[in-house]
């Protein structure tokens, strides 16, 4: 991460020094964070929280030998931003004055949709980035999200997620960017980049497997070969730590193959830090060190649990002490393990300390004094990203309404007036606000139903909540669809719920055991589509619902992934036709849970076949998305013959062939014919949003090096072999427009730690035929 106080070589010499001068207490303490003013209702924001977090600590008492971590000052509970950024300069101000080495600490909060702090400007959940396919757009929200992380004096975000979508089944799905590690890989990448240039600390998450596990419930086993996690699951964190140099780690909850994260060297050190050469601190996920023992039982107690995690390489222990400390103490004393380690661990918090600028001798906190953490412009950029990220899966030509003058307009549906509908668990809205009853929500969110009657002000908007999103309340099915009946169109808004811990229907803990929609949401859009009226069905989820009966009935099909602050008003202008859809599925819409866990990532075996009745393939693919206008390709060429090793060069024309300004997303896939091991079908390994007026055309060219088409070798090397590749221009994983062969040459080709580009994207815009 870019230093923010000294030049890297300075922090380190100046943190190397400090250890000698240190206690072992004062050592300890820099390795734990200390979280006030955490709410005692069992879970409220972090698993088995009443369970692990002790009596609220002193500040004083708790911090006499210094602090390494402030958790989550402004995340916990609604505060005033001003007022809680006075109060963290005095902590840090007592930090420096108050302790015998005078060390502030590193304050960390949540970011995930956005600074998790009340009244700050709330995004679309992480889904809506890879709908997006816009790397630019994502690194300008982390780019805006850490200026005001700056600002209150918080210096390390827990964001972005890095996990790689598997099972649609699991909860946290609404936290991942996409069911493909390239865009994983290249938004998340933009995402470290904007937060960092900022001076904030981005933390990926959850390194590594999380996503991956068992029945699609969170926090259980993963059973994944080493291939797998190498190829898809590791390849995000990779590009994200040699490419755009994160500063921080978190790890996984997961166990693999029966090993938990927390306690394993194997992709802690010799992986992360060994072969990627990652130099920032890896953090523990809230009470993972912990959960060895609790949870997964390879720890007698504490201090066994302490042992294990620092040895395998967790630095810090968050969100508090509760085996860093005490426990920890008892293995150096005893012998049990070497102070070495500890001091390993310190070098690396007093880095980043030194980086942060937070031992520099002139080290001044202070308060941000009044301060607006909704500006006009991060509103304009929320709502720039919810009007890219809305996905059109469906049209027969109802859409777009224009203003439907006259039109008589039925408006359905448990998420039309709701504003929780708008944003994912991680949003300060639905992760701590249902513990502050009576607050308000700090920001102005219009509903769906709001921005309706804003936007279409000559209709006759008449309105039914039909049913709750999971009551399963039928009795006012009935009167939905007579209003549907009586309307000239009806637009059904349906989805989730966000929440925590099985109190929503999508979120951290809130998995699922079927994907058809939450409570009696499916049999209120049969009974209105079955009026014969127009429906527009809108679906406003964090992960994609298994609902093949609506994609092919309904008028037309929108899906919103939790669209944040401004995306009511994205939904209503998509709908009228003031903005054109451009989004395009970051997951593949499943056609029933029998499915999963799935990925568009199969090999030949992965497919439907003879030999069983079941058939994987999704309703909807990766990538689908239509648009208000058409786009048509032509001349796609690539290299016919290339060496092993060597990166691929192609290019194709498209052309907007209709009658108003929309945006393409450009997909490039490859196909490896025949290898040593069995690959997927196809995979992902380029893309380009083009912005096109009607008649206006661009050549796009794709540079795609040989990393992306590596994979995992019998041996475990990770090679190119030569052979036979298909290239390919896609409108979606399964809609190939158009094809090419490419012939690799010459010997195989392993890839070392210095192949670390991920391609090059050129568009050449011509004049409007």
């Amino acid at each position: 991460m870019p230093a923010q106080g000294e030049q890297p070589e300075a922090a380190a010499l100046r943190a190397g020094n400090l250890p000698a001068e240190m206690s072992l207490d004062e050592k300890l303490v820099q390795l734990v964070g200390l979280w006030r003013h955490v709410n005692r209702e069992e879970g409220v924001v972090a698993p088995l929280q009443d369970a692990m977090q002790g009596d609220e600590e002193e500040f004083e008492e708790f911090a006499r030998h210094g602090l390494g971590h402030v958790t989550r000052h402004f995340g916990t509970t609604p505060v005033d931003p001003a007022q809680a950024g006075a109060e963290l300069a005095d902590m840090q101000r007592w930090l420096r004055d108050h302790t015998r080495l005078g060390i502030p600490a590193i304050a960390h909060e949540e970011c995930l949709t956005g600074l998790a702090a009340w009244r700050a400007t709330t995004y679309p959940v992480p889904p809506a980035w890879g709908a997006t396919f816009d790397p630019a757009l994502v690194e300008e929200m982390g780019r805006r999200i850490g200026a005001s992380m700056r600002a209150l004096g918080v210096h390390q975000g827990l964001a972005p997620v890095l996990d790689v979508i598997r099972d649609q089944r699991w909860g946290r799905v609404e936290e991942c960017i996409s069911e493909d590690p390239y865009e994983v890989a290249t938004i998340g990448a933009a995402y470290v980049r904007g937060l960092q240039s900022t001076g904030v600390i981005a933390t990926l998450k959850h390194f590594v497997g999380y996503s991956n596990s068992r029945a699609g419930r969170n926090l259980a086993p993963v059973h994944a070969g080493p291939r797998e996690v190498a190829d898809t699951l590791l390849f995000p964190f990779e590009v994200a730590v040699r490419d755009a140099r994160a500063g921080s780690v978190m790890n996984s909850y997961a166990e693999i193959d029966g090993i938990p994260i927390a306690a394993d060297a194997h992709y802690l050190t010799r992986i992360l830090r060994d072969e990627w050469g990652f130099e920032g601190t890896v953090v523990a996920d809230y009470f993972a060190v912990a959960f060895l023992h609790t949870l997964h039982a390879v720890a007698t107690d504490a201090e066994d649990a302490a042992v294990q995690a620092l040895s395998a390489g967790i630095d810090v222990e968050l969100p508090t002490g509760v085996a860093y400390l005490e426990p920890l103490k008892r293995a150096v004393t005893s012998g049990r393990i070497p102070e070495s380690l500890v001091d390993r661990a310190l070098r690396r918090v007093l880095t980043q300390k030194a980086a942060l600028g937070l031992l520099d001798d002139g080290y001044e906190p202070s308060g941000p004094g009044p301060i607006d953490l909704d500006d006009p412009g991060s509103r304009a950029l929320a709502r720039r990203l919810a009007e890219e990220s809305i996905v059109l899966l469906a049209n027969d030509g109802v859409l777009p309404l224009g203003r439907a003058e006259g039109r008589r307009v039925a408006v359905l549906g448990p998420n039309a007036g709701s504003v929780a509908a708008l944003f994912g668990c991680y949003s300060f809205v639905n992760h701590v606000l249902p513990h502050s009853p009576g607050v308000e929500t700090g920001i102005a969110a219009p509903t769906v139903l709001d921005a309706l009657r804003e936007e279409l002000p000559e209709a006759v908007i008449r309105v039914d909540r039909g049913t709750g999103v999971d009551d399963g309340d039928r009795s006012g099915i009935a009167a939905a669809a007579r209003l549907a009946a009586g309307s000239d169109v009806a637009i059904l808004v349906l989805g989730d719920r966000s929440g925590l811990f099985g109190r929503g229907t999508s979120g951290e803990g809130c998995d699922v055991e079927t994907l058809d929609l939450p409570g009696a949401q499916q049999e209120l859009a049969d009974a209105v589509i079955a009026t014969g009226t127009p429906v527009v069905v809108v679906l406003m989820t964090g992960r994609a619902y298994a609902v093949p009966r609506i994609i092919r009935d309904a008028a037309a099909v929108v899906q919103a992934y939790f669209p944040g602050e401004e995306g009511a008003g994205a939904i209503a202008r998509v709908l009228s036709g003031a903005v054109n859809p451009s989004g395009r599925l970051p997951m593949s819409m499943p056609r029933s849970t029998a499915g999963q866990p799935y990925s568009y990532l199969h090999p030949k075996l992965g497919a439907a076949g003879s030999v069983s009745n079941i058939d994987p393939a999704p309703a909807l693919a990766f990538g689908h998305g239509l648009s208000y206008t058409r786009f048509v390709y032509e001349g796609l060429r690539a290299d016919e013959r290339v060496r092993a090793g060597e990166p691929i060069r192609c290019s194709v024309v498209v052309r907007n062939a209709g009658e108003r300004r929309g945006a393409e997303v450009v997909q490039l896939y490859a196909s490896d014919r025949i290898a040593s091991v069995t690959r997927p079908l196809a995979q992902l390994v380029g893309y380009a949003r083009v912005e096109l007026e009607p008649g206006e055309s661009a050549t796009v060219g794709f540079d795609v090096p040989a990393r992306l088409l590596a994979f995992t070798g019998r041996d475990g090397r990770r090679v190119v072999e030569p052979g036979e590749v298909g290239v390919s221009v896609r409108r979606s994983a399964a809609d190939v427009v158009a094809e090419v062969s490419v012939l690799l040459t010459g010997p195989l080709h392993e890839i070392t730690g210095d192949e670390r580009r991920l391609g090059a994207v050129s568009v050449e815009k011509g004049q409007p035929s």
